[in-house]
């Protein structure tokens, strides 16, 4: 019984696809503020927790990547306590609620094929940060080489505010962009 189990798993991973464990990965994001005085950014990482690509046919067709929304962190900041606070108000309520919401997950729903040479095709996924889903596309240099897959973004946009990462300031002069930007490295074999 267990042999045919067996059988039945490595049939249905040859018509599905193959699962290949991400390995490597380097997602980083940017955000903005404008102000009235002055405009300013921040960028940052955060962590791959676990992930997945799916490879049919030598061609990526699908996958599944979940972000540790805990290490979410600003790169940009020299001065220790000034992380230290920016790094908390990210993960806080004014921003990812990481208590309440540890993981935000993309899930890829189609890979299609463009004719732009270096970014060689377009990612649809849903997006999950802080219980709220929405489809996003962008982007990207998709792979297979040697049993080895790999997904290299170019800088894509989403709104945070379909995510609920609305951010409530006291101060009137302050405004946070709607748009995060990312640029993700993932591979998996």
């Amino acid at each position: 019984m267990k042999k045919l189990a067996l059988v039945a798993l490595m049939i249905g991973g040859l018509a599905f696809g193959q699962t290949k464990k991400v390995v490597a990965s380097d997602v980083h994001w940017w955000g903005y503020k404008i102000a009235k005085s002055q405009a300013s950014s921040h960028d940052g990482t955060v962590n791959v927790k676990s992930g997945n690509i799916v490879v049919k046919d030598n061609k990526v067709v699908g996958g599944t990547f979940v972000l540790d929304m805990t290490t979410i962190s600003a790169t940009d900041v020299k001065d220790a306590e000034t992380k230290a606070k920016l790094d908390g108000h990210l993960k806080n309520g004014d921003f990812f609620e990481v208590e309440k919401f540890p993981t935000a997950e993309f899930t890829i729903t189609a890979v299609k094929p463009n004719s732009d040479k270096l970014w060689n095709s377009t990612i649809t996924g849903n997006l999950t940060v802080k219980g709220k889903t929405n489809a996003i596309s962008f982007p990207a240099k998709v792979g297979v080489s040697k049993g080895v897959a790999s997904i290299v973004t170019d800088k894509f946009s989403f709104d945070r505010q379909k995510f609920d990462v609305a951010y409530k300031s006291s101060m009137a002069d302050v405004l946070v962009k709607d748009d995060i930007d990312m640029k993700v490295k993932v591979t998996a074999k």
